[in-house]
């Protein structure tokens, strides 16, 4: 797909982090730019700075957990610009869920399920059939992640499970895209391939009140600093990924019609070989045996 001014891409998860870096990306390519955010003084401030630097922006909060916020997005994005193109569903946060599976609190299950997975869900659904019916070239991207996607981190567990759903969700929107012909194409997103300075360590800034947490947590929750100064203590390194490599990779991915925007990386095809030999074999996963915690 070509990507050309007067075109309309809309960005969930738009005020900071990735959707912030798409964004910027996007409007550098002379697209309108619609942000979505649950957080309202950080979209206000992002939509600020893009329209400071030329771009054309309407910015709306919406919770991608529910639907009628999310079809309210989707008619102020048509009602403002008649069309869109883009469509990145981006917005995530992580779940703050601690020990054991069977330990875990069902909120932080429902919570990362109503983000992760509904939200993109209720992206596809609202946007998705206009795009069509509008006829021209289009996008879908949704945001997945190493961790799950290829395969799970047992520490973040709920996470993964939702951005495992992710991926199939957006293989079987690629299926249902070419069964219809229609000029919209689908890919999924890996951010990386290394760690990324996001929002998502602190995810519990946005947590509704009809998810919160039943108990104390037992750790407080760590930032992004204090788990990086950790890992240094513990000696090991740990390297970034640029955001705005990753809005990069998606604009190229969108030019190239590729549906895996998954950037090269020897860790990542090991983890992939690992698991696809694990299936093959009919074998116990021994590619989580570096993951398990005593």
């Amino acid at each position: 797909m070509e990507l050309r001014e007067g075109q309309v891409a809309v960005v969930t998860g738009a005020a900071s982090g990735i959707g912030l870096a798409m964004a910027r990306r996007f409007a550098a390519e002379g697209l309108a730019v619609v942000l979505g955010d649950v957080e309202e003084a950080a979209l206000a401030k992002a939509a600020e700075e893009l329209m400071a630097d030329g771009a054309q922006i309407l910015a709306r909060t919406v919770d991608v957990g529910d639907a009628d916020s999310v079809r309210a997005f989707a008619d102020a994005a048509f009602d403002t610009f008649g069309a869109v193109h883009v469509l990145c569903n981006n917005a995530g946060v992580g779940s703050g869920a601690e020990g054991r599976m069977w330990e875990h609190e069902p909120n932080d299950w429902k919570w990362a399920f109503a983000v992760n997975v509904w939200g993109v869900f209720h992206g596809v659904q609202a946007f998705v059939p206009r795009m069509i019916a509008g006829g021209a070239p289009g996008h879908v991207v949704n945001t997945s992640s190493g961790d799950g996607g290829i395969a799970p981190l047992p520490t973040a567990s709920v996470y993964a499970v939702t951005k495992s759903a992710v991926v199939t969700m957006t293989e079987s929107l690629y299926a249902h895209l070419k069964a219809e012909g229609a000029a919209v194409g689908a890919s999924v997103l890996f951010p990386g391939p290394h760690m990324l300075r996001t929002g998502l360590w602190e995810s519990h800034r946005n947590r509704p009140d009809r998810f919160a947490k039943e108990r104390p947590r037992r750790t407080p929750y760590r930032s992004l600093d204090q788990w990086e100064s950790a890992m240094k203590e513990a000696g090991h390194e740990i390297a970034f990924t640029p955001v705005e490599e990753v809005a990069e990779h998606v604009v190229d991915g969108i030019r190239a019609d590729r549906f895996w925007m998954l950037p090269a990386s020897e860790h990542s095809d090991r983890q992939i070989r690992a698991r696809s030999q694990s299936m093959l074999d009919r074998a116990n996963p021994s590619y989580l045996e570096s993951f398990i915690l005593d």
